[in-house]
C-alpha cells in the first residue's frame, strides 16, 4: 500500500500516539482528516506541536465518536481509518469507569459500523497490552488470556472484541493492533515517565513514584507509528490482534535509574500511596512477544530506551509549562 493520495481518517489524533501517527502520515503524502475531541475551546491537543506547513494539510474536524450520526457522516469518502480515540488514563477509570465503557466500546462500535456501511478499505483498531493484566507465562504473546484489572482494561477488551466481532460477522477489513508501553515526547504527565523526567528536571530532591517494581516493555513513539502503518499495510493482520513491543523488560525502578543518568541528575526514590494502583489491579508484568508483528507484516522495534528518554527529555525541557510535577493528576 502507498499512502500518497489515500485519504486516511486518524481518531484520537489530537492524542500522544495520534498526533504522532497524523504527522507521519502527511509525511508520506496521505490525506489525512484528523479527528479531535470537541470542546469549547477549539483545542488541538498535541496537534499544535505539529509544523504550521503540516497543520494547512490538515483537514481538522472536532466532535464525539460516541456520536454515531456524526461518526457517519466523518467515515464517509475515507479509504483508511485508524482508530486511537479513547479515555485512557487507568486511575481516572477506578473513578468514573461508565465513562470508559461509553467512548472505548460504544464509540469502537460506531467506527465499525460506520466503516462497514462506507465500504472503507481497511480499519486499524487500536488495543493496549493492559488488556492482558499480570503476565500468566515470561512474554506475552496473542494468545495470553485476557484478565482485566481496571476498568479501564475491560473497556479495551469490549472495544477488541466488537471489532474480531465486525471481521468474523460482518467482513469489515479490520486489523487490532496491542502496542506495549509507548513513551515519547508529548505525552502526558499521566503516565510514569513523563512524571519522572518532569520531576527531575524540576530539580526536585526527591523523585516520587508509586510502586517501582513492575515490569514493562517501553516502546518509543516512533516505532509505535510504524508498526501502526505496517499493520494497515498487511492483510495478515486482518481480523488478528498483534502485538508491537521491544521484548525487554526493564522495572519502573530501573526506568527512574536510567532517567536519572540521561538527565544527570541523582535523587531518592519516594513511594507515595496515592500513586499506587488499588490491590489487586497492578499489573506487575508486561513483556512483549513481537514475533507475529515479525512474521505478518515485517515490523520490529529500532529504538533502545535509552534514546526514546533522550527525547523525552530534551522535549520536556522545552516545554516545562505544559507540565506540572508539583502534581499528581489522575
Amino acid at each position: 500500500m502507498t499512502w500518497q493520495g489515500k485519504s486516511v481518517l486518524v481518531t484520537g489524533a489530537g492524542g500522544f500516539i495520534g498526533s504522532h501517527l497524523t504527522q507521519r502520515l502527511i509525511e508520506l503524502g496521505a490525506n489525512v482528516t484528523a479527528l479531535i475531541h470537541y470542546d469549547a475551546r477549539s483545542d488541538r491537543s498535541n496537534l499544535e506541536f505539529l509544523p504550521p506547513e503540516m497543520l494547512q494539510q490538515l483537514n481538522i474536524v472536532s466532535g464525539d465518536i460516541c456520536d454515531p450520526f456524526f461518526v457517519q457522516g466523518l467515515v464517509e469518502g475515507i479509504d483508511v481509518v485508524f482508530h486511537l480515540a479513547a479515555l485512557i488514563p487507568i486511575p481516572y477509570s477506578y473513578v468514573a469507569p461508565a465513562s470508559y465503557v461509553t467512548t472505548n466500546i460504544q464509540g469502537t462500535l460506531n467506527i465499525c459500523e460506520a466503516s462497514r456501511r462506507a465500504q472503507v478499505s481497511r480499519v486499524v483498531h487500536t488495543s493496549t497490552s493492559e488488556v492482558y493484566g499480570t503476565a500468566l507465562m515470561s512474554i506475552i504473546n496473542e494468545s495470553h488470556p485476557l484478565q482485566a484489572q481496571s476498568p479501564y482494561s475491560a473497556s479495551k477488551i469490549g472495544a477488541d472484541k466488537i471489532a474480531e466481532s465486525y471481521y468474523r460477522a460482518m467482513g469489515l477489513p479490520v486489523a487490532t493492533i496491542r502496542p506495549f508501553n509507548t513513551f515519547g515526547p508529548r505525552q502526558s504527565a499521566r503516565a510514569v515517565i513523563p512524571t519522572i523526567i518532569s520531576q527531575l528536571l524540576a530539580g526536585f530532591p526527591q523523585l516520587r513514584l508509586g510502586s517501582i517494581e513492575p515490569l514493562r516493555d517501553f516502546l518509543f513513539v516512533k516505532d509505535t507509528v510504524e508498526g501502526f502503518l505496517a499493520v494497515a499495510q498487511s492483510d495478515a493482520c486482518l481480523g488478528c490482534v498483534t502485538n508491537v513491543g521491544t521484548g525487554v523488560a526493564v522495572s519502573i525502578g530501573q526506568t527512574a535509574e536510567l532517567a536519572m543518568k540521561v538527565v544527570g541528575r541523582s535523587v531518592p526514590i519516594v513511594t507515595e500511596q496515592k500513586r499506587t494502583r488499588p490491590t489487586g489491579s497492578e499489573v506487575m508484568a508486561l513483556i512483549c512477544d513481537a514475533s507475529a508483528a515479525r512474521d505478518r507484516c515485517r515490523w520490529t522495534s529500532q529504538f533502545t530506551l535509552e534514546e526514546g528518554l533522550r527525547e523525552v527529555a530534551h522535549f520536556i525541557s522545552e516545554h516545562m509549562d505544559k507540565f506540572r510535577p508539583t502534581e499528581y493528576t489522575i
